[in-house]
């Protein structure tokens, strides 16, 4: 018997390509027994499977395939990333040139307004921008018992100080409204006791640095003072008259004072020396005022002048337009002036002109009955420094402002700030943002009318700025 046929008998597989092909047959039967179990097991597994399947099915991407798709994305981003970049550039460098030119149009207005400035003919126009303000946007700041007189703004517009008939002088603070310091009355004869004035104080007068403080009163005193600590440092003597007029030179700690003596006098406060006396005024001088040039302008009361002092030649110019007694003055520029006069006239000077460039009669109106009418007297003028800006101030129970037109050759009223009282004192702020006004019952060099219903204040007044759409086509 052969090996084969024995190994059939004993049951065993054989070896061999037969043996292979029945253990085939054993695991096909085996793997459809399985499949048979899986498909009873419910249509989850089947969805489970097919999903395989389906993904199985897919063809794989060539290598080949892939690198090409990938290749060309990032050739499309970085196409993409340099016009972006370009485009960056571009935005940069037009923004760039408009720049330069913007600076360089404000340099060029720059320059253009310190030629100005140097010459004293510097005109900025804000009077248009200026919005009334309400009657309920004023402050009142109630410290002293009798009329407000004058009136200074520290340079840094953060304290006002204000003088009174009482003899008293209030250090006021411009943010809170508080009284930060108050020199007190002094007594006379009474040693031991604060320095202050023991009469009515008629001026004052603060230096640029906002170092030192002047006040002349009526007993011909100027008292200087520490303008922080309101420390009192020196008293100038020498006026034979009430001292009606301080203004201290830009710049510098050189005071100019002027007095109902007719005289004017140069000081320097920071060496405590008076300097010299100039001539000329016929009458009583009730006002002084002064820039940072070598010479200030007076207003010469009832000789009817306005005069221009020039110190270093000790010479004078003489000016001629009201016809009353020219009560105040100041100066908008270096070359330009404004007046007010109890013939109720306002006037624009150049210094160049002996008269008037322009001259508003009745400026605050008439009062009076029927054929006695009188004007208003202007009892107080003020303009922020190089603009077209005008404020006067009267007892016509309000403050006019003005703008100046081009070469100060007009004068058109803005609008009227309700104010009862005599306006005895009026001051813009540096930054041009508020108007300070001195109101009292009576005049502050007499006592010819009394307002009752008139309060003896400071009031700040707000200036609130609306530009002005440009003209079509410019």
């Amino acid at each position: 018997m052969s090996a084969t046929a024995g190994a059939r008998k004993r049951g065993k597989p054989a070896s061999g390509a037969g043996a292979g092909v029945g253990a085939g047959k054993r695991r096909r039967k085996a793997d459809s027994a399985g499949n048979r179990g899986k498909s009873k097991g419910g249509g989850k597994m089947n969805e489970e499977i097919s999903s395989d399947s389906e993904s199985e099915s897919l063809a794989p991407r060539k290598p080949e395939e892939e690198e090409e798709e990938l290749e060309e994305t990032a050739q499309e981003k970085k196409l993409r990333l340099a016009k972006l970049y370009l485009e960056q550039l571009r935005q940069q460098e037009e923004e760039k040139a408009e720049a330069r030119a913007f600076e360089e149009d404000q340099v060029a207005g720059r320059l253009k307004e310190d030629v100005l400035e140097q010459r004293g003919r510097l005109q900025k126009s804000v009077a248009k921008e200026i919005q009334a303000p309400a009657s309920a946007d004023i402050r009142v700041l109630r410290g002293h018992q009798l009329s407000i007189t004058c009136l200074v703004i520290t340079p840094d517009d953060s304290a006002i100080f204000s003088a009174a008939k009482d003899c008293t002088i209030i250090k006021w603070s411009v943010e809170s409204g508080r009284k930060l310091h108050v020199i007190p009355r002094a007594k006379k004869g009474a040693e031991g006791k604060p320095s202050g004035h023991s009469s009515h104080v008629l001026c004052m007068a603060i230096s640029s640095d906002g170092k030192y403080l002047a006040s002349g009163d009526r007993s011909k005193l100027i008292l200087i003072w520490e303008a922080q600590s309101c420390q009192h440092l020196y008293t100038f003597t020498g006026h034979q008259d009430a001292v009606s007029g301080l203004a201290f030179r830009r710049g510098t700690h050189q005071l100019y004072s002027t007095s109902h003596d007719r005289s004017v006098k140069v000081w320097n406060v920071a060496e405590n020396s008076y300097v010299e006396t100039l001539f000329g005024h016929q009458d009583a001088v009730a006002a002084l005022d002064a820039l940072s040039r070598e010479c200030c302008v007076t207003a010469g009361g009832r000789d009817g002048t306005v005069r221009v002092w020039k110190i270093p030649e000790e010479s004078q110019l003489v000016f001629y337009g009201h016809q009353g007694s020219i009560d105040c003055i100041h100066l908008i520029n270096e070359e330009h002036m404004v007046s007010g006069a109890d013939d109720g006239s306002v006037a624009l000077w150049g210094l160049s002109k002996k008269r008037p460039l322009a001259l508003q009669r009745e400026a605050h109106g008439l009062r009076g009955e029927p054929g006695l009418e009188q004007p208003f007297w202007i009892s107080s003028v003020a303009a922020l420094l190089n603009t077209d800006l005008v404020a006067t101030g009267s007892h016509s129970s309000c403050v006019r402002l003005w703008q100046c037109g081009e070469g100060f050759r007009q004068l058109d009223l803005l609008c009227d700030i309700p104010l009862v009282g005599f306006i005895n004192s009026l001051k813009f702020s540096s930054s041009g943002d508020f108007l300070v006004a001195g109101v009292g019952q009576e005049h502050r060099l007499g006592r010819w009318w009394r307002i009752k219903e008139a309060r003896n204040s400071v009031c700040i007044i707000p200036l609130r700025r609306v530009p002005v759409p440009p003209a079509a086509g410019s």
